[in-house]
């Protein structure tokens, strides 16, 4: 499904030495290394020229230096008759009519005789290596040589008889010589054909030798063979020649055979019975057969491909009779023909291969006269089968299509020059055109539009195209509108269509057409594609040769504005042979985005290379308005990429790992989301479908076609068609592919489903199409977890309202219920009353979330009760059968579920209905049913819902029963404790609901709710358990209350009062302890003891002072004084840890900093001076932050080396470390009631050495602050002080503690700046600095808010 498309081609002179037709040029030869080209001439003249290519600054007729030309002197009467080059000598080798056989080096122009050969030599074929060389003599004999020239075997070409002489036949320079030699491509046989003597008419066979022996392999039977054309293609498994269909009055056929001499298979070359074949060559991949077809009155050159065992023929170039032309392959080029005339003339034909698939579907494959048309968007038909075929008058050179909404026209480009357009139907009218041949006339016959390449639609009616004129082959075509004094080159032409024929709607259009050309434009350069844009109808992109791209603006356009402007925005890094457009929508415009495929495999977009081993792009839309949505690619590995326009037009493509095979492993499922595997190596894709068909069309190496539907692509049809409200189009789209259903739901939020249920039901119309839907809704949101990776939600207006708005709950799991529910209303609401919708209505009942089991067995009881009525119900023919619905319900739920539901409808007879078309065993349910039947109403509700664990309906039915069911009531009540409420309220005899809340006080107080027991007891009036609920939570005040309530004598009263107050003080409360003893038992010397212990100085100096007990007073002052004294000690012990914790931290921060500088002087080697080394040891200097001793380290060595110095400091600190463990006895210790309430407790140990070190310090610096709790009793300490008189103690405390806390806050501060740094400086992170900062800064904020301004 691909089409050979002429790229360029370009041509240059060979100046021969003598003219008047004196010297022709015979043979040709090609030194790929070099790029040269040499040829002989009759004249035994060799010329070396340089292979002509288009440069990128140049033009179509770049000028070259003249081929250079030297003479081989012969002898008179001797002449060239085989010239091929030797890329191991670097010389060409020659061989002449009288045996002569020359090495000849163009560089230095000398001729050297390397061997004689008796009868002549007919031709000379190299080997594939190079190694050997294969020639035919005059006498017949093949030669087999080296290239030190020694004759390594010899063997007779043909069959002679035994009296033959073989001197008889000697070449003469009037006529080709009939010999040749094909290698196989790995040079290990080769193949001749051999004439039979005595056969009438003449017959050859086809022999093949093999290389290391010479003894002939195989040799076919005698047929009919042209000439000696013969040639054995690279792959090495076809060997072709020619049969002469004369005797048979039929052309020509090509025939090919295989190594063993059988023939395999042929095709006719569709010509006329006198025409001969000649130069029968493959190019170097084996794909493309290429020969010249003698006529009489013009010369063809043909070329063919295989594919799915049929030869197409693809291309047909003709020069004329005059031309004598002849044509090698490109060595190297599989796609670069060299032809040259007998004049001297070179022609270079570039070809490429294109999709013979266009934008909309519809496959064009050019196959000789006839174009071979199949849609895919009907049928995906295997070439070479096709829909119809279009015929054409002679070979199809170019094609181009157009398709608008109403019209679909072919133009078609033929090798004689003709002009042929065709109109064809809408696709949906071309199931009648299947099988049908129809011809098609050229436009305006007699009359020659030229040399056309490069085809392209402006619209309906403008035609653009390249037109050559002046090259050998355009010479033989009809007269064009550009004969005369015309200089010759490439031009742009501009052709106005119009039809005179009435159009028959559904029919093919093949005459009436007309065309005119009304505007042509001269080219510099050579145009190598053109690419119409689709936003407009009167201009095109031309790409010329190095990858410039101009605008080009018709001369119908309005703004009147013609001829070519470059479009530096949209140019390419290099030729693009491919090249198309894609018409997008970006930022609220439509733009075009022109693509570029070069032959390195390079995707070019706007000067920017998107992949670098893409073999095959395409585009795909979404959208019915034409702009693509998706860039479809498959790279050299394989893998086919599926592309969002928006990810290239943001520069998002690093999500595609640069289209290479890397496989995600950080989640299951990411790598089918990126790429596909292709299943055959060289797959390339040749088409989409767009819209809903979501599909890309592949052809493999082999010809088959393949057509995949990527999931990304598929899932973006599907959620197109839903935001488009196609909910029956989505539906038949994600059945078709297999697609979960809940993607209807959830591609904008289930609860924007739901307005849109009624639309749904009624588009689709078919209910066993929503019972399947409804057997798939799940509560999951597949679009954030299954198809995550491969699309995103649609930015609809209004939908984010939507999903915001969930009916009754924000939780998930009512997706499914309420989806249902909306499907279940809608079926009642849009679709009449059949036994299939009521089947579907039960499904939605069965699959919500929980099951409506109980509903669904009611629906089936009223079905049963119309079924059993004895009257004609109008009702029944609407309904299924009872026990047809309940099989469906059985189908869909779990039995025991059903049998439950039934049973929770309190009718035992659907019960047993349920239980026998579940295929229960009788002995299972019926002795359970005979029991609940002989039990009084209540009693049978009551044991189901026990059964059923429905217990709040089975207390209401115990409740109803009565009082001599009581007993059970309160058994259940106590077994389920969450009933106590309802009991409560179902409950009316005063008695029996002190009951109640007793036993519920009972079931709190044994779950330790003491507050909720304690007030349920008062509820009940059970004070005796109130009073032990209170007291066992430690509410003494309720305690004390209720022990008012009980009338307390006063000695257990008194007694009651003391034991609280000694637990309270084993709980830790002696502040709440000294409340009880001094309002119940009046001890205030205890009391103020403990409001001491509580550190409650205010309160105890009020106390005393109430009582005026002077001694009390003094206890207290004492005590204060004490207090103030231990916290003065404990706030200078801890502003010498924070100096030591500090030092340690900035040791091992400029440890860990002169390590990483040693780390990085390892790449660059650098070395410290003694001055430096030894600044940096003395920055560790100072205290250990775990002793209380001083270790000087100021006497270290200089050292060299940064590492070695730190190994040293390490060692000291490591020592540091052991005397803190041997000295740690000497640090004062906080009072047991001072533990919890002064500085912050620091949590965990800090080893030296270890990696975390420094952030433990940093956080051990924190830990130290003043807690809240710390901060408020000193401030009640300072004011009781200030009371006892004792200003100057309570001045020193305060100052010590602002010292501390400065100090602390101040350390915290160095150190996170510290830690942001590369580089410590001693004298930057000085802590006496930090300090004076620290006060500055919240000297009057709320840390410092325990302080006294009398006492600063």
């Amino acid at each position: 499904m691909k089409n050979l498309k002429l790229s360029w081609e370009v041509w240059s002179e060979v100046q021969l030495q003598r003219e008047n037709g004196e010297e022709f040029l015979r043979l040709s030869a090609v030194d790929m290394e070099r790029n040269r080209l040499f040829f002989a001439s009759s004249a035994n003249f060799v010329y070396a020229t340089q292979v002509l290519s288009p440069q990128i600054d140049g033009t179509w007729n770049k000028t070259l230096p003249p081929a250079s030309a030297h003479l081989i002197d012969l002898e008179s009467g001797d002449f060239i008759t085989s010239l091929e080059y030797l890329m191991e000598k670097e010389s060409l080798i020659i061989g002449t009519s009288q045996g002569l056989l020359l090495l000849y080096s163009v560089d230095d122009n000398t001729t050297e005789i390397v061997g004689r050969v008796e009868g002549g030599v007919w031709c000379i074929s190299p080997s594939p290596d190079g190694d050997l060389l294969a020639m035919i003599t005059g006498f017949g004999q093949v030669l087999v040589m080296n290239l030190d020239w020694d004759l390594l075997y010899e063997m007779p070409l043909d069959d002679l008889p035994e009296d033959a002489d073989v001197h008889e036949s000697v070449p003469s320079a009037d006529h080709s010589f009939e010999a040749s030699i094909s290698w196989r491509g790995d040079g290990k046989f080769l193949a001749s054909l051999s004439k039979v003597h005595d056969s009438f008419p003449l017959r050859k066979k086809l022999k093949v030798w093999e290389r290391d022996s010479g003894a002939l392999h195989s040799v076919s039977e005698p047929k009919p063979f042209m000439g000696s054309v013969v040639d054995w293609n690279q792959s090495g498994a076809k060997i072709a020649v020619v049969y002469d269909q004369k005797e048979k009055k039929q052309c020509p056929s090509v025939v090919l055979f295989e190594k063993n001499g059988l023939e395999r298979s042929s095709f006719s070359i569709n010509e006329g019975i006198d025409v001969t074949l000649e130069f029968l060559k493959f190019n170097c991949n084996s794909d493309l057969l290429a020969a010249v077809v003698r006529g009489e009155t013009f010369d063809t050159l043909k070329i063919w491909y295989f594919s799915n065992n049929h030869w197409y023929l693809k291309q047909e170039i003709r020069y004329s009779k005059e031309d004598g032309i002849k044509f090698m392959w490109d060595p190297t080029r599989p796609l670069k023909l060299i032809c040259w005339t007998l004049g001297g003339r070179i022609i270079t034909h570039k070809f490429v291969w294109v999709t013979a698939v266009t934008d909309n579907s519809i496959a064009f494959v050019i196959d000789g006269s006839k174009i071979l048309v199949t849609p895919f968007s009907l049928s995906l038909m295997p070439p070479p089968l096709f829909c119809f075929d279009l015929e054409f008058h002679c070979a199809v050179r170019d094609m181009a299509f157009c398709s608008k909404i109403s019209q679909n026209q072919l133009a078609v480009s033929l090798s004689d020059g003709s002009l042929c357009i065709v109109e064809l139907p809408l696709l949906d009218q071309w199931d009648e055109l299947e099988g049908q041949p129809f011809k098609v006339e050229a436009l305006d016959p007699g009359r020659g539009y030229g040399s056309l390449i490069h085809l392209a639609w402006l619209n309906s009616h403008v035609l653009l195209s390249v037109f050559h004129f002046g090259f050998a082959h355009s010479n033989c075509s009809k007269r064009t509108s550009l004969d005369g004094d015309v200089r010759p080159g490439y031009y742009l032409q501009e052709t106005e269509i119009r039809c005179s024929e009435d159009r028959i709607p559904g029919s093919v259009t093949c005459s009436g057409w007309h065309a005119e050309i009304f505007h042509q434009l001269y080219l510099e350069g050579v145009v190598i594609g053109i690419a119409p844009n689709p936003l407009t109808r009167y201009s095109a992109f031309l790409q010329f040769e190095g990858g410039k791209v101009f605008e080009y603006m018709s001369k119908l356009a309005l703004n009147n504005v013609v001829g070519l402007h470059r479009c530096d925005d949209m140019f390419f890094l290099s030729s693009c042979p491919w090249m198309n457009i894609a018409p997008v929508r970006a930022y609220a415009q439509e733009k075009p985005f022109l693509f570029g495929l070069d032959d390195n495999g390079r995707l070019q977009l706007g000067g920017r290379i998107l992949c670098n081993n893409c073999n095959s792009f395409s585009f795909y839309s979404n959208s019915g308005d034409g702009m693509m949505t998706h860039l479809v690619l498959a790279t050299k590995q394989d893998l086919l990429f599926i592309v969002d326009m928006g990810d290239i037009l943001n520069g998002q493509l690093e999500q595609y790992e640069n289209f290479l095979p890397v496989v995600v492993k950080n989640k299951k499922g990411d790598t089918e989301s990126i790429f596909i595997n292709l299943w055959e190596k060289g797959a390339q894709i040749i088409g989409v479908l767009h819209g809903d068909e979501s599909a890309i069309i592949l052809q493999t190496p082999r010809g088959n076609l393949e057509c995949v539907y990527p999931r990304k692509l598929v899932l973006t049809s599907i959620v197109n068609a839903l935001v488009q409200g196609r909910f029956r189009d989505a539906l038949l789209m994600v059945r078709r592919h297999r697609i979960d259903f809940n993607v209807i739901v959830d591609h904008c939020g289930w609860q924007a489903f739901i307005e849109s249920a009624a639309d749904f039901v009624r588009q689709v119309n078919n209910l066993s199409y929503i019972t399947e839907f409804v057997c798939a809704m799940k509560h999951e949101d597949i679009m954030e977890t299954l198809y995550r990776n491969y699309t995103s939600l649609p930015c609809i207006k209004g939908d984010k309202a939507l999903r915001q708005r969930e009916p009754k709950s924000t939780n998930g799991d009512n997706k499914v219920y309420y989806v249902l529910l909306a499907i279940r209303k809608a079926l009642e609401e849009q679709i009449e009353e059949t036994p299939a919708r009521e089947l579907c209505i039960l499904t939605t009942l069965a699959k919500t979330s929980p099951p409506a089991l109980e509903e669904a067995l009611r629906r089936i009881k009223v079905i049963r009760e119309i079924e059993l009525s004895t009257g004609a119900d109008p009702r029944r023919a609407s309904y299924p059968s009872s026990e047809e619905s309940l099989k469906h319900l059985l189908w869909l739920s779990d039995s025991e579920a059903v049998f439950e539901a039934a049973l929770g409808l309190y009718d035992l007879n659907l019960a047993a209905i349920v239980a026998l078309n579940s295929q229960k065993d009788p002995k299972e349910f019926l002795p359970l049913l005979q029991e609940l039947e002989r039990m009084p109403t209540l009693l049978m509700q009551y044991n189901i819902d026990l059964k059923l664990q429905r217990y709040e309906s089975a207390l209401r039915h115990i409740v109803s029963a009565g009082d001599p069911y009581y007993e059970d009531c309160m058994s259940l009540m106590n077994k389920v404790p969450e009933l106590y409420p309802l009991g409560l309220q179902l409950i009316v005899d005063p008695h029996k609901r002190q009951q109640v809340l007793e036993a519920w006080g009972d079931h709190l107080n044994a779950t330790k709710c003491f507050e909720d027991a304690a007030a349920t007891y008062l509820c009940c009036f059970c004070l005796e358990k109130a009073l032990k609920a209170y007291r066992a939570c430690g509410n003494w005040m309720g305690v004390l209350t209720v022990a008012g309530l009980i009338k307390l004598g006063k000695d257990d009263l008194l007694q009651l009062a003391r034991e609280l107050s000694e637990e309270l003080q084993a709980l830790g409360k002696p502040g709440d302890a000294a409340k009880i003893l001094l309002e119940y038992c009046g001890d205030v010397d205890n009391a103020i003891s403990l409001l001491v212990d509580a550190r409650n100085w205010e309160e105890a100096l009020r106390i005393a002072f109430l009582h005026r007990r002077e001694d009390l007073v003094l206890v207290v002052k004492n005590a204060s004084l004490e207090c103030a004294s231990t916290l003065n000690g404990e706030y200078n012990e801890g502003m010498e840890k924070v100096g030591k914790y500090l030092t340690r931290y900035l040791a091992v921060r400029q440890r860990r900093l002169l390590l990483a500088a040693a780390l990085k002087s390892d790449e660059h080697p650098s070395h410290l001076d003694d001055e430096t080394a030894s600044q940096a040891s003395s920055n560790f200097s100072g205290m250990s932050a775990y002793t209380t001793g001083y270790v000087s380290i100021a006497s270290i060595e200089p050292l060299n080396k940064v590492f070695s110095c730190c190994t040293y400091i390490n060692n000291c600190l490591i020592f540091l470390m052991s005397r803190t463990r041997k000295g740690s006895s000497a640090s004062t210790s906080f009072s047991t009631s001072t533990k919890g309430r002064g500085r912050q407790r620091n949590r965990g140990k800090i080893r030296a050495g270890s990696p975390d070190e420094e952030m433990a310090l940093v956080e051990h610096l924190k830990g130290m602050s003043l807690a809240e709790g710390a901060k408020s009793e000193l401030k009640t300490l300072l004011i009781s002080l200030v009371m006892l008189r004792e200003e100057d103690t309570a001045r020193k405390l305060q100052r010590t503690a602002e010292k501390f806390q400065l100090s602390q806050m101040a350390a915290v501060k160095l150190a996170e700046d510290a830690m942001s740094t590369d580089k410590i400086d001693e004298h930057a992170f000085a802590l006496d600095r930090y300090v004076q900062n620290i006060r500055k800064e919240v000297q009057n904020s709320d840390a410092f808010s325990w302080q006294s301004k009398i006492l600063a």
